[in-house]
């Protein structure tokens, strides 16, 4: 629990460090936690003082100004763990031969002259709201989520701190919507495979890192202990978070958690947060829509769990005013094996995952999101064309697919194709680069004059390879 003692709470054996107001370090940190979540460019003037650059009131008036102020834009990223294979799933070649074809057979779309796979019949229904990428390209030959999160090679160089991730970016550059909500939330399990986990925040510090609402986090979101007088009391809140300040060495992490002020006392006050990852506040049929799933199964012990309601608790939190919401689904690194071939692990995957991403699209329409909140469905690369005689494909860097709803783009569409038998792109290449920079145009960044400043003090671009927005969409 995030508890908050007050002048009344004695000192024991299990809170010993206490401090002037008998607040524990556990507590204040606690409160860091959730606080240093990337209020950008300073704190708010008259709370903190000191700050510098765009306060919150100036992003919100900001974001005012831009006609967000009901509705602002937001992105959900849904990564695919392992690598999909993109001839299984978007782009099948019936007319290849077995060994590259496989099963299963393509199903005609609500658009006509698309066709998708057959065991994705409620995606089928709604092609019109939607874009496949077939034409992907770029991608790295080895498992690396980073690739995906922040659309950077990690076999080039990089900045000292490294590469922040899409979230990150966002919340350095125009910061969070509300004090209620952070600007970043990531509901990424962790994998046991390093190579699957999402990057950090990069050069841009712990002040923009993800929040992540999983594991001991989401204990800590609850407000326990707390009485209303308690939390009026700011002056002395802050006091407090000033002590602690001076009683620790200055860190990366306490660096950034100077910026946290005004965003820790409007998550602090407010229910919205929880609420939003609170999924028994939801109605008991669209969590059925959706479908549900164990989060304590890792699917072959080091991918992530197969759990479509994350992407309801990911609508959830982007009404709740969160920018950007990640979140990693299940996995798909399919190599074949005895009593594990693609084709059955497909069986098994594909129905839950076509149930749970279609209930996102139509609930995004449903509740008037879908012009302002874009989705992006991807993982690190492809996968072979031919089936392995273990019966499995390997990994394929050479195309990739991706998925895009909402965003207000011109959706009910194709980009891209490929070869006859789904091994090389030969019409209309996209990058990594050029679909972040449609997410950032999408959120109302100019990826040609906007940059992040490294440490080095060099300006870095938002979107690698010179990505530009895809045309055909925005």
């Amino acid at each position: 629990m995030l508890t908050i003692y007050g002048p009344q709470e004695p000192r024991t054996a299990a809170r010993p460090h206490q401090f002037c107001d008998r607040q524990s370090r556990r507590s204040l940190l606690s409160i860091g936690s959730l606080a240093a979540l990337g209020v950008v460019r300073g704190v708010v003037g008259g709370v903190a003082g000191g700050g510098s650059g765009w306060s919150l009131p100036e992003l919100l008036a900001a974001d005012a100004a831009a006609g967000r102020r009901s509705n602002p834009k937001s992105v959900i990223m849904i990564y695919l763990v392992g690598g999909p294979p993109h001839q299984d799933m978007f782009d099948l070649k019936p007319n290849a031969p077995k060994e590259f074809a496989g099963p299963w057979r393509p199903i005609a779309t609500n658009v006509a002259g698309i066709e998708i796979c057959e065991a994705f019949p409620h995606l089928a229904k709604i092609a019109d709201k939607y874009t496949l990428i077939r034409s992907l390209v770029g991608n790295q030959a080895d498992h690396d989520a980073a690739q995906v999160f922040h659309g950077r090679d990690t076999r080039k160089a990089k900045p000292a701190g490294g590469w922040p991730q899409f979230g990150s970016m966002v919340s350095s550059v125009i910061g969070p919507v509300s004090p209620q909500a952070p600007p970043f939330v990531s509901l990424c399990y962790p994998c046991t495979h390093g190579p699957y986990n999402e990057p950090g925040p990069g050069f841009v510090g712990t002040a923009h890192a993800a929040f992540k609402p999983l594991g001991p986090t989401r204990r800590e979101m609850v407000l326990d202990g707390i009485t209303l007088d308690r939390l009026a009391d700011r002056g002395s809140l802050l006091r407090s978070v000033d002590t602690l300040r001076r009683d620790i060495d200055t860190t990366t992490a306490m660096v950034g958690m100077d910026a946290f002020t005004e965003q820790a006392f409007g998550l602090l006050t407010s229910s919205r947060l929880a609420d939003a990852l609170d999924l028994s506040k939801e109605d008991p049929r669209v969590v059925a829509r959706y479908g549900t799933g164990d989060p304590t199964v890792f699917m072959d012990d080091n991918g992530a769990p197969r759990v479509p309601q994350s992407m309801l608790v990911a609508r959830r939190l982007i009404e709740a005013g969160v920018r950007v919401v990640t979140l990693n689904y299940s996995k798909w690194d399919w190599h074949g094996g005895p009593g594990n071939s693609i084709f059955k692990r497909e069986a098994e995957d594909f129905p839950v995952f076509d149930q749970a991403l279609s209930a996102l699209v139509e609930d995004l329409h449903a509740r008037g999101l879908a012009d302002d909140c874009a989705v992006v469905v991807w993982g690190e690369f492809g996968r072979t064309p031919k089936i392995s005689d273990i019966v499995g494909r390997d990994h394929w860097p050479q195309v990739n697919c991706a998925f895009l709803a909402g965003g207000g783009m011109r959706h009910g569409q194709v980009i891209g194709a490929t070869d006859r038998i789904g091994a090389e792109a030969i019409a209309r290449p996209v990058t990594f680069g050029d679909v972040y920079a449609t997410l950032f145009h999408h959120l109302g960044i100019d990826v040609a004059s906007t940059t992040l400043t490294d440490p080095s003090g060099r300006p870095q671009y938002l979107a690698d390879d010179g990505g530009t927005p895809i045309r055909e969409l925005v």
